[in-house]
């Protein structure tokens, strides 16, 4: 029997860089599908909702908060094709941590995922009942009461219209992945074509005179505000969780990353600019389903408003599907790996999902969304977020050095500087986070470190040997001593 691994080597230990075999989940996305999955799970939350807390933060001067945001998540999105092209199996960084840091480095990322997934998923399913509400209001004349629509901390006990969502993005994901995939691509199109509409409307009311001062809070304010709103680019971390379900990996991932990414950044900093040039700056903080309210009263007509209610409905339902999605593949992954109980790793083989961990992350989120503050949902995101990036930077630097001659379907230009800025930016803007987010953060590293030390460490798949063939018949025995 082999010698129990100590707990350094168990801390240190790689897992081969090799797409598993037999895993049960079927490759049915093209590259148009998965770009509008990195689309549809970043463009939403961040535009239809973010701005009415990153406004009041930087002013104006939102614009450059989503610049940085944007050149920070483009500087991660390189280093994510060249690790998505070069390890193209799900679980996105934590897989790539696995590969490059070592087992414990790989669980806290991992850790931070499931964080960054959750949280993101609450904060993006709260914000719909805002539009859901305009939009009842616009056609109907009657709206939600507060108790039952908006989050505790905004006049709410209990967010009932965010469970709700979470429940009926479930149902769409237990079907199936390609289903799943084909009903974001929709909702995104549409997305897409309402933002378009924003802009084209919105840009008859703009005024320059609403840009002065362009940072009131000084570029202090302006960094807050990107560290606030970096949590509406995870997308651009779900593109790669589907690693094991997409065709032509090697050449896919890297395609979808920065195609997501050239579309999003585009949007977001169209939308903010027109949104802040069409009604001052001051009038943002607490604005419920803000962009509806400023098409309003540029046109004071009340159909491009109902227009932009219905598609922030449907944008938000993408979102929040794109991140149910993201989260329970990096928990199968996690659970294949022997880090968690295997029950979240078994696939149904009618339609190759992991049913039950869908069930289990959607009844998480949607507690999460129905009972925390929102403002604390959002800096909690953004930290996880950020610490997933980091390492993906990191990644790159290590497996140059360590598998030079890896198969590379994407190799980051400019290296090893683009790594090392994108590095540095992550680190920026971890740095304007509140400190009770860096507290909570501690609070969630330290369940992880005892989980792992009392439950993953001994159930990890590198910790179990490969069991050995048996010997023929007619084969002479041999016998090994142990070392």
């Amino acid at each position: 029997m082999p010698p129990q691994s100590t707990l350094r080597r168990q801390l240190l230990r790689r897992r081969p860089i090799s797409a598993p075999s037999g895993s049960g989940l079927h490759r049915t996305i093209g590259p148009f599908q998965l770009t509008m999955i990195g689309v549809g799970g970043t463009i939403g939350t961040g535009i239809f909702f973010a701005l009415s807390a990153a406004v009041p933060e930087a002013g104006p001067g939102v614009v450059l908060s989503f610049l940085i945001a944007a050149v920070t998540a483009g500087l991660t999105a390189l280093c994510y094709a060249e690790l998505a092209s070069a390890v193209p199996v799900s679980g996105s960084s934590y897989s790539y941590a696995y590969a490059t840091l070592g087992e414990f480095a790989a669980w806290a990322v991992g850790w931070c995922l499931l964080l960054e997934y959750a949280v993101s998923g609450s904060a993006i399913a709260v914000s719909w009942g805002q539009y859901l509400n305009d939009l009842t209001q616009r056609l109907f004349g009657f709206a939600m009461p507060a108790a039952i629509s908006a989050p505790p901390g905004s006049g709410g006990y209990v967010n009932l219209p965010s469970a709700v969502l979470v429940g009926l993005c479930c149902l769409l994901l237990v079907r199936g992945a390609k289903e799943s995939a084909l009903v974001n691509t929709v909702m995104v199109l549409l997305k897409l074509a309402v933002l378009v509409l924003f802009v084209a409307v919105g840009a008859t009311g703009f005024h320059s005179a609403h840009l002065h001062p362009f940072a009131p809070m000084g570029a202090a304010g302006i960094g807050t505000a990107a560290s606030t709103i970096f949590f509406s680019f995870i997308g651009l971390d779900a593109v790669s969780t589907a690693g094991e379900e997409v065709r032509n990996p090697r050449r896919t991932l890297p395609m979808a990353i920065i195609g997501a990414l050239c579309v999003v950044t585009a949007i977001y900093v169209a939308v903010a600019l027109i949104g802040v040039g069409a009604q001052p700056w001051t009038r943002f903080r607490g604005q419920d389903a803000g962009l509806s309210s400023i098409l309003a009263e540029v046109t004071h007509a009340g159909w491009p408003a109902l227009v932009l209610s219905v598609g922030a409905v449907l944008s938000i339902v993408s979102v929040t599907l794109v991140v149910l999605y993201g989260q329970s593949r990096i928990l199968y992954t996690m659970s294949r790996d022997g880090m968690l109980p295997s029950v979240f790793a078994r696939v149904n083989p009618r339609n190759g999902t992991p049913v039950f961990t869908t069930v289990v992350v959607s009844v998480f989120v949607a507690t999460l969304a129905a009972v925390v503050p929102l403002d604390v949902l959002t800096d909690l995101t953004s930290m996880g977020t950020l610490v997933a990036f980091a390492v993906v930077s990191l990644g790159v630097l290590i497996l140059r050095r360590t598998a030079p001659d890896l198969e590379r379907g994407f190799r980051v230009p400019g290296y090893p500087v683009v790594p090392l800025l994108s590095l540095a930016a992550c680190v920026y803007l971890i740095t304007g986070l509140s400190r009770l987010t860096f507290l909570l953060f501690a609070a969630w590293l330290a369940l992880a470190l005892a989980v792992y030390l009392l439950y993953s460490r001994k159930h990890s798949q590198l910790e179990t040997p490969a069991p050995t063939a048996p010997a023929a018949p007619d084969a002479p025995s041999r016998t090994t001593s142990s070392p």
